[in-house]
């Protein structure tokens, strides 16, 4: 949720699951959770654990079908990376999807690896996103949660946190984050102001 809405990909991809297996991933609650967290953590909480094993690999297969096709992309998630790009900056996306369909999604919402973004790291949840921030030289993060926050933190970065995802903006800014943008939309303008103060700049 911070540069495409996973909503409707994960909800077809829960529904295809549950219709399938009978698993009952289909609570209403599920889609929230699953965008606070992380999908083998959730399901293993949830469920016993063959199940939530195969159910969650299960759900990664599925997903291919069903959830990258509803992808979208979020607005200003393009102007974002471009103006990173502009500015001579890297883009990387570092996320706890799955890094196959992290790609495919990408690919989907017209961000092309090696064009709009230089390199996708998955399977990285909240503070192992730090580790990979920090091989990667990063000076900002742009995140959704307060995870998200916590892992530039960590890895000395600033982060900015948009309020796209299921964390409000009081929480995001409670979490310690530089700035809260309620959209990629206005990253563009903050960025070059950040630019113009920043010593470092891009790396």
């Amino acid at each position: 949720m911070t540069l495409v809405d996973s909503r409707p990909g994960i909800l077809a991809t829960l529904e295809a699951l549950a219709a399938e297996t009978g698993a009952p991933v289909a609570a209403g609650d599920m889609l929230d959770a699953l965008l606070r967290r992380n999908l083998d953590l959730e399901f293993a909480q949830r469920f016993p654990a063959a199940d939530a094993a195969r159910w969650s690999d299960r759900f990664r297969e599925l997903y291919r079908e069903h959830g990258v096709p509803d992808t979208e992309l979020l607005p200003g998630a393009h102007d974002a990376t471009g103006a990173v790009r502009a500015a001579g900056g890297r883009t990387i996306v570092v996320t706890a999807k799955y890094e196959p369909n992290a790609l495919r999604c990408l690919e989907q919402v017209g961000l092309v690896v090696g064009v709009d973004v230089d390199a996708v790291f998955g399977w990285r949840y909240a503070d192992d996103k730090a580790e990979t921030l920090v091989e990667e030289g990063a000076a900002l993060y742009v995140g959704d949660t307060p995870n998200d926050v916590r892992a530039a933190h960590l890895a000395g970065a600033e982060i900015v946190a948009v309020a796209t995802g299921p964390h409000s903006a009081a929480e995001l800014d409670g979490a310690g984050a530089t700035v809260v943008l309620d959209s990629l939309a206005a990253f563009p303008s903050w960025f070059d102001e950040w630019l113009s103060r920043s010593s470092g700049g891009c790396r």
